[in-house]
């Protein structure tokens, strides 16, 4: 079905609570376990439908943020979220402790049962206000960002729009953009501090009403981290730190040359060639028809989910000025249907969109037939990996994009990618600082920021800019705001998506096998095991990261 035909309807919570009295109560008496999954088969049916309603209102409100209809939907969205997410704990109680567990345990996996195990450990029903007012005051950000109008050069444009000038090939034109987005975030600045602030208050908040010291351990259950905790991201990134900041160092160096600069400064960056960066040579349209080329070529499974994809309208990514920022997949369970959200600007990453994005919709995509919905219940860590190694395997169809600078969009991508190693990394302990120090104030979490940025991206310089140069720049970094703890899973899922690259360069065809191997195995089993399961290594394990960093210094 077309995705303009799919009919919304609102959710119903009278009809919620009472599916769920209803549902717990029979699971409870259930006299098997084959009795007891039957009516686990009659839950995934029916939060598949909300699923799906609440999918359709928010992404037509990321449409069209001033749209008013669905702006009062994406509010109520909201409110009923928390209530959902708490019946659905008290639900999987039940399973949890059911007398038929080994029964279940052989249908739905243990990764299910372990993931229950921490969802009943992350929300109580006191706490349900709390979570109300937390998705209140990320959509308070979100409608900051959606709503900037930024002045530049006699027109307006939001973020999205403003970015092409950010990495302009003319140093002068790009100075001053950064400049105009600068000053839009130095005015909005203390509005922004204040939801942080109230962020991070309420997240510690629910952590002490759950009994948990603060909201780092609380925030690791939320992201469902099933197979590593706190310690195995330090060491991590501990090896990010030694390895592949000296090689990030040595990329920014090699830029500084190739743009042809004394001294590389901030609104230098991103930027990799003096001719200005490659960009798509199409039309938005004839990118998409691009995209739909290399996607017949590259698999047949790829060509049947890119044409499905197309088909049903499940695109949406031209950029508009009442548009929100950033760009998603999500999936409608009710279709078996990827969505694909984005905000195209005439820059590369339009491309990034038609393989990151497009990654982790072709996973949905070939998994959508399992009845079990729990095996399609990946964690981010894991996810990122489908969208980050699709943006490697479809280097060899560059030349559609980017024409005869397909080979300099293939350096900058890998450069870029190596680059945000570090950036992630950075985000998260930024992160875990914050939530174990919540008494912080604005004004210290931003010194918190200048301080890590000397020791990730010591090459930075932001001159005398008010707002940069005094820590500002993790307030445009919206995951702060909407996931904390989840900017990790993309470094994660880069450094693994690096070892896809290294292998297809030796064997591409035994690679993609892999890789669909791995998109197929969804969340079936844990993390590490399912890396191994697939010949790939954990980036935990000690001399993972200073080994891969070697492989891509050599690429590079």
């Amino acid at each position: 079905m077309k995705f303009s035909e799919m009919p919304y309807e609102r959710v119903d919570m009278d009809e919620v609570k009472s599916f769920f009295e209803k549902l717990i109560n029979d699971s409870k008496n259930a006299k098997s376990g084959e009795e007891q999954f039957e009516l686990h088969k009659k839950y995934y049916k029916f939060v598949a439908d909300i699923r799906t309603n609440i999918i359709i209102a928010k992404f037509r409100h990321d449409c069209d943020t001033s749209e008013e209809y669905y702006a009062k939907e994406n509010d109520y969205i909201d409110e009923i979220t928390p209530v959902i997410a708490q019946l659905d704990t008290e639900y999987n109680k039940v399973l949890f402790e059911s007398p038929y567990r080994d029964y279940l345990e052989s249908k739905i996996s243990k990764v299910a049962f372990k993931n229950i195990e921490l969802a009943n450990k992350s929300i109580d029903e006191k706490i349900l206000p709390l979570m109300q007012e937390e998705n209140a005051l990320i959509s308070k950000y979100d409608k900051i960002i959606a709503s900037a109008k930024i002045p530049f050069d006699g027109e307006e444009y939001n973020i999205s729009l403003l970015r092409k000038f950010l990495t302009d090939k003319d140093r002068d034109t790009r100075k001053r953009a950064w400049k105009a987005y600068s000053e839009y975030f130095q005015s909005v600045t203390d509005e922004i501090d204040e939801i942080f602030d109230k962020l991070v208050k309420n997240r510690t908040k629910q952590a002490k009403e759950l009994g948990y010291d603060n909201f780092v351990e609380l925030g690791y259950n939320r992201m469902t981290r099933n197979a590593y905790r706190r310690a195995e991201v330090e060491n991590f990134r501990k090896q990010v730190k030694e390895s592949f900041v000296p090689l990030v160092s040595e990329i920014q160096e090699k830029r500084r040359k190739q743009i042809g600069v004394d001294e590389l400064k901030y609104y230098d960056n991103e930027v990799y060639f003096n001719e200005g960066n490659p960009a798509p040579t199409g039309t938005p349209e004839e990118i998409l028809r691009a995209g739909q080329e290399m996607y017949r070529e590259l698999s047949p499974e790829t060509a049947e989910f890119f044409d499905f994809m197309t088909e049903n309208e499940l695109f949406d990514v031209l950029g508009r000025k009442t548009k929100k920022q950033g760009g998603y997949m999500d999936f409608l369970p009710k279709y078996k249907a990827p969505i694909i959200f984005a905000n195209f600007n005439g820059t590369s990453g339009d491309v990034d969109v038609i393989t990151h994005e497009c990654g982790h919709a072709f996973q949905g995509y070939v998994t959508r037939d399992d009845e079990i919905k729990e095996h399609n219940d990946i964690t981010m860590e894991t996810a990122e990996i489908h969208s980050m190694s699709m943006e490697y395997f479809t280097y060899g169809w560059m030349d559609k994009f980017f024409g005869k600078r397909a080979d300099e969009y293939r350096e900058m991508h890998m450069m870029d990618s190596i680059t945000f190693v570090p950036y992630g990394c950075m985000v998260d302990e930024f992160q875990h600082i914050i939530y174990d120090k919540p008494e912080l104030t604005p004004k210290q979490r931003k010194e918190v920021w200048k301080d890590l940025e000397k020791q990730y991206r010591p090459w930075l310089d932001y001159e005398d800019d008010a707002f940069f140069s005094e820590g500002g720049f993790w307030q445009k970094q919206g995951h702060i705001f909407w996931n904390p703890f989840y900017y990790i899973d993309y470094v994660l899922a880069s450094v693994v998506a690096m070892q896809f690259k290294v292998w297809m360069d030796k064997d591409y065809k035994e690679a993609w096998k892999h890789y669909l191997e791995l998109c197929k195995l969804s969340a079936k089993d844990f993390y590490e095991t399912e890396l191994e399961t697939v010949g790939l290594k954990s980036p935990f394990k000690d001399g993972t990261i200073e080994t891969l960093a070697s492989e891509m210094k050599a690429k590079i």
